[in-house]
């Protein structure tokens, strides 16, 4: 994947060309719409004058092409605007979709998780809507008070005062609504979140009734998102009003003091309808940028997000690529953590496992099995130490390149929306056919699948809610072990099967080792370490022993204590009386 920092000046450097396009569209705009005052002026000070009915009709003819042409330059420059949104979200949205993948994993994902595809939506919008076009029309606004300046210091400075005002409307909309902004995206994340667990947990609230207290979390959040939206939106609003009224109210009083002047002799009809016309666009572009100030700050404020997050993201330059691992798996006094939290979830982590090994890690809950399984498959980065391939630090590898030399099977299985096949292939675009029905046959699911109602293409829904509990983990059994990878890790592969089915896992684990692969396992249940030559024991996230099976579960068994037995009660019943 490129990198986001590269990426982002040639984004910019694509923009720069069609920006200064909008650019100089938006000064031949502004300049024509100079061509209404001036065909005003002239039609009162000469066509009235002198009656004269070819120069109406000339001068209409040349203001209708003007009004085409000004027409035309407006549907180009929002057309250029809508491609330039639509380049920065092809060229953005990948990194960013990779980067909301990867935000879990950092401890930076908040609410439902779908912000930064939300911030690039709303980012696209604002571009192909009226802000960016106000923003370039602002730069104008001095020629038309120059002209107003040029018809009557008056009129100029009438211009010039309700021009001072709106700008100062725009700098206390900015400020009012600045800090309501932020909160209303931080209470729209709550909410959403919350929205998305009880959807994602449906079973659940349905099944214990939890419904009404769920829905009563939410609607607090979204109370407190109301609440900041709607004051954002007063300030913005009651600004855009009152810049209405004063546009409205100034064009009067320029109109108030053209007449005054044509009355003292100082101007003529034309200059006054000029004026009054030219004041009004001056000030446009002012009112139409508060008008679409909420989108503008919205839009600021979902770039910086994004830009943290592509940034926090970055890579410097692409790694070289290794050659596929073969034989050694080894931790070197490794630790790690969940990421976005400070403690140490394990710590001093070292062994090394040879090409044909199968490991089985064992010990009681919260002593860090799971942290564990997430540092040696690089979900989680070691913080301390390091997690080798043959040599070769995880750092040294791109996930997509490692990715396909590894089989996770996490505790919480979850399938993606897709038929069957395309899970156990990982929705690899080409994939091969043989090597999925290879993978399900040593899952011992191949059957099953094919008793499916469209087999291999059967759709398993989201979540995988179509099928089984036993099947989904049965499935995704399959997903690790497709292609045959190197590293294969299971975490607690058997929570959810049936006898055959642990049979099939241990013939599946028999199968990887043999043809020089290694295998981790995670188990609670005996049953899972059947085909496992080394075990691990943690404790308190630490190693307390490893070594082979048999000698590890041979001190485990003995440092267990064996219950002493207990004296039966004995109930001795009243004799029965004789009636």
């Amino acid at each position: 994947m490129i990198s986001s920092l590269k990426s982002r000046p040639s984004i910019m450097a694509s923009c720069r060309g069609a920006f200064l396009g909008v650019a100089i569209l938006s000064g031949l705009i502004n300049l024509l719409y100079l061509s209404g005052s001036i065909f005003m002026m002239e039609v009162y000070d000469r066509v009235l004058p002198s009656r004269s009915i070819p120069t109406l009709v000339g001068l209409s003819i040349i203001i209708v092409v003007l009004y085409l042409f000004q027409g035309l330059f407006e549907t180009v420059r929002g057309r250029i605007l809508a491609r330039v949104g639509a380049a920065l979200d092809e060229d953005l949205s990948q990194q960013i979709f990779q980067g909301q993948i990867n935000a879990p994993l950092k401890g930076r994902s908040e609410g439902d998780g779908q912000q930064p595809l939300r911030d690039l939506d709303q980012l696209r919008a604002f571009l192909a809507g009226g802000g960016p076009s106000a923003l370039f029309d602002l730069p104008w606004m001095p020629l038309y008070l120059f002209i107003c300046f040029a018809f009557h210091p008056w009129i100029g400075l009438t211009a010039l005062a309700g021009a001072c005002l709106l700008v100062v409307f725009t700098l206390l909309t900015e400020f009012l609504t600045r800090e309501a902004s932020k909160a209303a995206v931080s209470a729209a994340l709550v909410r959403n979140g919350i929205s998305e667990g009880a959807h994602r947990n449906a079973e659940v609230v349905h099944a214990m009734g939890m419904a009404p207290w769920i829905g009563r979390r939410w609607s607090e959040a979204n109370a407190r998102y109301l609440s900041y939206q709607q004051k954002t939106s007063d300030v913005a609003g009651g600004f855009g009003a009152l810049s209405k009224v004063l546009r409205m109210l100034l064009q009067s009083a320029v109109l108030a003091i053209g007449a005054y002047l044509v009355i003292d002799g100082q101007a003529t009809g034309g200059i006054m309808i000029a004026s009054s016309i030219l004041t009004s666009r001056a000030v446009a572009p002012v009112e139409l940028a508060i008008a679409n100030w909420k989108g503008f700050v919205s839009a600021r404020q979902g770039w910086r997000r994004l830009k943290g997050l592509l940034e926090s993201d970055a890579r410097s330059e692409a790694p070289l690529k290794l050659p596929a691992p073969r034989t050694l798996l080894s931790l070197e006094n490794a630790g790690t953590g969940a990421p976005g939290r400070q403690k140490f979830a394990i710590q001093d982590v070292s062994f090394e496992l040879q090409a044909g090994s199968g490991l089985g890690i064992i010990g009681p809950s919260a002593s860090g099995k799971s942290s564990l399984a997430r540092m040696i498959v690089g979900v989680w980065p070691a913080w301390r130490g390091k997690v080798r391939f043959d040599g070769a630090a995880i750092e040294q590898w791109l996930p997509e390149d490692l990715g396909r030399h590894i089989g996770y099977l996490p505790q919480d299985v979850e399938l993606f929306a897709g038929t069957v096949a395309q899970n156990i292939a990982r929705f690899d675009p080409n994939p091969k056919s043989d090597a999925i029905i290879a993978a399900a046959k040593a899952a011992n699911v191949h059957e099953m699948i094919l008793q499916l109602p469209d087999g291999y293409e059967t759709q398993v829904g989201e979540s995988g809610a179509a099928l089984s509990g036993g099947q989904r983990q049965r499935i995704a059994l399959a997903r690790a072990i497709y292609g045959d990878p190197f590293l294969v890790v299971l975490d607690e592969p058997n929570s959810n099967l049936d006898n055959e089915g642990e049979q099939a896992l241990t013939a599946a684990i028999m199968s990887i080792r043999s043809r020089g692969g290694v295998v981790i396992i995670i188990a609670h249940r005996p049953s899972a370490l059947a085909a496992v030559d080394h075990v691990l024991v943690m404790s308190e996230g630490r190693v307390q022993s490893f070594g082979l099976k048999d000698e590890i579960l041979s001190k485990v068994l003995r440092s267990v204590p064996t219950p002493q037995p207990t004296e039966p009660r004995v109930s001795v019943s009243p004799p029965l009386k004789a009636v």
